[in-house]
């Protein structure tokens, strides 16, 4: 594989060492294996002309891999891409297209543009393939160097891709993507390439499989679920093992000692992921093709773990410890196929917040598995393998009501949670999903009992697990990414439960709340906000085109302005401003979002007319400069700058821009472009608040530039950090006359933390 999914071939349950109820809303069309692959080839025969519509450079190619289809002819095609033929790792996208065909938006694991891009290494691949080892002792090469351009970071170059392979003490196989810069060798990004008739089961007591007849009798080999099959390793480490086989229809007894009983748990439990994602999605198979993977059982001797391997497409199961623990339940199973359906779809990477999103997504859907198989042995529950016993006191792996209580898992998202073993990260998902499904408190639910915080002590009301699912597999197919962290896995599902049950709806406000009961941005606004636009200044008889959007509120809204010069109007359903001035003046201007039911938005600003012969007016040109809407736009940012969360203060009001902080190689930024009339002076203002964990006093490790137009202005450090926020000014006026980029540019190295907090900015003008 070419992107981003290929490095998360093998999942780990584990750390190692290393229906729906009310109306059905989901408007995807199930899509049967051969339209899927009639859908693909006909995103595939239109890639060069997408390619070309977003701006790519002739040197890219999109190569279709998944295609969605919504009930209204809405189609989302996911393409990895492709740069001079080398693959673009970061380079995933997703475009959303009209039933008209016409693009209506585009989601990419990465927005820096691949132009000029060196294509011949500096470092050769002997010299990327002994850097690759040297980060892993006693490791192999499981796959020779291949020439990539790196883009998760935002900053695309040419790099190594190596591939090394050990086993861990605990016996789990490792495929370390190991990527070394091309130019200068060093080791940019690690990433752990292992994710990890009628039968008596273990864990699922009397039920019936999928089988097949043979001339001599019957195998584990499911005919109406794509084939799937079982088959015991013998309790090897190597090969694809033999497929189980008997001369009776009936298998297992319910004891660890006959192979045949954790034979049926994974042959079952496989089963019930197969039949869950197709009666709740029409998906048919991990990939969507009506293909089925098969399971490995009595993997080596004692292995306490389960993993999903790409490379086999295949489940691995172990017997647990002593052998009679076998880690089977129909919880892992679902866990372990899922993770074959997030890398056939978003191909969330194995690593930081993505890595603990990965995780948590086989969670969730593996939790589904069991609520809808609703066995009589296996009560259904928002507990993770709690039948395999792992610690012999009968308590799970991993709670989903509060994380925290296996001493591990984080309730809430902080900035170093990327930091985390996925394992762990990935509690502020399972915890924001148990929240969005059941709610906050105390409850019981199959006789368990649940007690679920929040932070700050909100109250959620939960909306059911199967429209939480919905909005959770919606999401994850339609709008993720390879490189979506928590703060894009909240847009990504505020969308999905937009999509699903109405902008306002009691899902789309669930959604918010659950989010912000785990620290990942605020609850949904009692009152929708009006973007503010900034102050407006326009030449007497110019073409105006300017877009007020909205953020919350319930259903569509009807825009209203008041004040408006002469010659312009609003477009009541868009919020888009459009004409030409007639006359010259300046005033305020209110513009109004209305909505069926609920409170209405408004904001204020000045709209000056200029004739050119007339002082500069004063005004303030910078839009959402305080970020008050709760979302970047209209400046471009990351996923996450934009930040509502306690732990660093806004200056004013409850949002700011927060640049890095992740104690991590991370590179922010932020930027928005203004026009500086002719003849005014203009200053660049902004509250800047500056922390660090950093030890030095003399080195600056970390940097925040402020540029203008590609002109760097002024560079702060580590070195500069203070108590609370400093206003800092810069002068533009060299630059009246023109339309130019103010930019922020944050980069922080792999060590100690440095914070870069941005709140109430302008861009002021006068005469």
């Amino acid at each position: 594989m070419s992107s981003l999914a290929s490095l998360a071939v093998i999942t780990a349950l584990l750390v190692t060492g290393a229906p729906l109820s009310g109306a059905q809303a989901v408007p995807a069309v199930p899509t049967a294996p051969a339209s899927r692959a009639a859908a693909l080839a006909a995103a595939d025969r239109q890639s060069t002309d997408l390619a070309r519509s977003l701006g790519l450079s002739g040197q890219e190619k999109l190569v279709a891999k998944d295609a969605v289809r919504d009930a209204d002819g809405t189609r989302h095609l996911r393409y990895e891409r492709t740069y001079a033929g080398l693959p673009v790792l970061g380079g995933d996208l997703v475009v959303h297209q009209g039933a008209d065909g016409a693009v209506r938006g585009v989601d990419r694991a990465s927005a820096a543009a691949l132009t000029g891009l060196a294509t011949a290494p500096a470092v050769d691949a002997p010299t990327a393939q002994a850097a690759a080892l040297g980060t892993e002792a006693g490791a192999s090469v499981g796959r020779a160097p291949r020439l990539v351009v790196w883009a998760v970071d935002d900053s695309p170059r040419l790099a190594w891709e190596t591939v090394i392979a050990s086993v861990d003490p605990e016996g789990t196989p490792s495929k370390l993507r190991v990527v070394t810069d091309a130019a200068t060798g060093a080791v940019i990004q690690t990433y752990e390439g292992v994710q990890t008739g009628s039968g008596h089961g273990v864990h699922v007591g009397e039920v019936p499989i999928g089988t097949t007849p043979t001339d001599s009798g019957y195998e584990l080999r499911d005919g109406t679920r794509g084939g799937a099959y079982t088959t015991d390793m013998g309790n090897g480490r190597s090969g694809n093992g033999t497929v189980f086989q008997r001369s009776t229809d009936s298998w297992g007894d319910g004891l660890p000692a006959n192979r045949e009983s954790a034979a049926v748990d994974a042959h079952f439990g496989v089963g019930a992921t197969w039949d869950y994602l197709k009666e709740n999605f029409g998906r048919e198979g991990i990939r969507g093709d009506g293909v089925g993977a098969f399971s490995r059982v009595h993997y080596g001797s004692g292995y306490v773990n389960a993993f999903w391997d790409d490379d086999c497409f295949c489940m691995t199961f172990g017997d647990g410890d002593a052998d009679t623990h076998p880690l089977t339940s129909v919880d892992v199973a679902g866990h372990e196929m899922v993770h074959g359906v997030t890398s056939a779809t978003a191909g969330l990477v194995y690593s930081g917040e993505s890595g603990g999103l990965n995780e948590a997504t086989s969670d969730i859907f593996g939790s589904m598995v069991e609520f809808h198989a609703a066995l009589p042995a296996d009560t259904p529950d928002y507990l993770i393998g709690e039948k395999a016993d792992l610690f012999g006191d009968g308590t799970p792996l991993r709670y989903m009501d509060k994380p925290s209580k296996d001493a591990k898992s984080a309730d809430y998202w902080y900035r170093g949670i990327r930091g985390l073993d996925v394992h762990y990260s990935s509690g502020v998902a399972n915890h924001f999903f148990y929240l969005l499904s059941e709610g906050s408190g105390a409850k019981v639910v199959n006789g368990v009992e649940y007690d679920s915080p929040t932070r700050g002590g909100s109250t959620v009301t939960g909306i059911g697990r199967d429209r939480a699912a919905a909005v959770w597999y919606r999401a994850l197919t339609v709008y993720m990414t390879s490189t979506t962290d928590y703060a894009g896995a909240r847009t990504a599902t505020l969308r999905a439960a937009e999509d699903l049950y109405g902008a306002g709806s009691d899902e789309h406000r669930g959604v918010a709340d659950a989010w912000a009961a785990v620290n990942v941005g605020v609850a949904f606004p009692s009152a929708p906000a009006v973007t503010h636009p900034g102050d407006q200044v326009t030449g007497l008889g110019a073409t105006v085109d300017l877009l007020i959007p909205t953020v919350g509120g319930a259903g569509a809204p009807t825009y209203t302005a008041v004040g408006l010069p002469e010659g312009l109007s609003i477009d009541t359903a868009t919020g888009r401003v459009t004409g030409t001035p007639t006359a010259a003046g300046s005033g305020p201007v209110t513009v109004t979002a209305t909505f069926a039911s609920g409170p209405a938005g408004t904001t204020e600003f000045t709209w000056a007319v200029t004739d050119g012969t007339g002082p500069c007016p004063s005004a303030q040109l910078l839009a959402n400069a305080g970020f008050e809407s709760g979302e970047a736009a209209p400046w471009s940012a990351g996923n996450g700058l934009v930040d509502g969360s306690p732990e660093q203060a806004a200056h004013g009001g409850a949002w700011k821009a927060w640049l890095n902080g992740y104690g991590s190689s991370r590179r922010d930024t932020l930027s928005q472009t203004v026009t500086i009339p002719a003849g005014c002076r203009a200053t660049l203002g902004y509250w800047l608040h500056i922390d660090s964990a950093e030890t030095t006093g003399s080195v600056p490790y970390d940097r925040l530039t402020v540029t203008v137009d590609g002109t760097e202005l002024v560079m702060y450090s580590n070195l500069d950090r203070a108590a609370g926020y400093t206003r800092r000014t810069l002068d533009l006026s060299s630059y009246a006359g023109q339309s130019v980029t103010v930019r922020f540019n944050g980069s922080e190295d792999g060590i100690y933390q440095t914070s870069f907090v941005l709140d109430d900015l302008s861009v002021e003008i006068g005469g």
